[in-house]
């Protein structure tokens, strides 16, 4: 069965409610058509895990100014002025994360561990209703998996059997959150066929990756 399918049917698996990551960082690596299409079928209550909500007007953003969104997980929200906005106003449920820790959260939901142990947040409102151990003599905080229902990543280069090439600094949070969800669609710029990969170029392998979405040029409009 092949993985390739089209960003309809892509946007067709994605329903209310659900809980979804999206890769990226501020952009760079977040599955902006995947995005787009999502706010275009005005799917709504979704829980959103993310590096981040986006810069006002990119495709990100517009999840939350669309209101698809119901609660955030994120490291900030600084960067679109609306997600701090809906939280102030009591209409986003929004969770900060410090960076590192959600990092490991979602690396701990993708290798089947139980949690992570960290000392990042003691003393501080983060530690709020967690348990805390104390290892040889450091006090440490549990911070739990997260897992989603799906993750939409963005690649730069997929075979037909899902194993993935990413560029360069747009790898950030995709091959982490590819292990963490229980469905995976990737967003590419290019699909080759099996064996045109080498393998030590995969970065996530395709028994992750569940479908491709092959990414649609656009239009180039010449001014003058």
């Amino acid at each position: 069965m092949t993985k390739v399918i089209s960003l309809e049917e892509a946007i067709s698996k994605i329903e209310n409610g659900m809980t979804i990551m999206v890769g990226g960082f501020i952009g760079c690596g977040a599955p902006g058509q995947l995005l787009e299409g999502i706010c275009q079928k005005e799917t709504k209550e979704l829980t959103l895990i993310a590096n981040d909500t986006g810069i006002l007007g990119d495709a990100m953003s517009q999840l939350i100014v669309q209101r698809c969104v119901g609660k955030l997980i994120a490291t900030h929200i600084g960067t679109n002025k609306e997600t701090g906005k809906q939280m102030s106003a009591g209409e986003l449920d929004v969770k900060l994360v410090p960076q590192g820790t959600l990092v490991e959260q979602i690396r701990a939901a993708g290798a089947g561990l139980g949690g992570i142990l960290t000392p990042t947040g003691i003393g501080t409102i983060v530690e709020d209703g967690k348990q805390k151990l104390v290892v040889n003599g450091t006090e440490y905080l549990l911070e739990l998996p997260v897992r989603a229902n799906v993750a939409l990543l963005n690649a730069y280069k997929a075979d037909k059997a899902g194993n993935l090439v990413y560029r360069r600094a747009a790898r950030n949070f995709n091959p982490l959150m590819a292990m963490a969800a229980d469905m995976v669609i990737a967003q590419v710029d290019y699909i080759v066929e099996v064996g045109e990969i080498d393998p030590d170029e995969v970065m996530t392998p395709g028994i992750f990756v569940d479908f491709l979405v092959q990414k649609q040029p656009r239009e180039v409009t010449n001014i003058g």
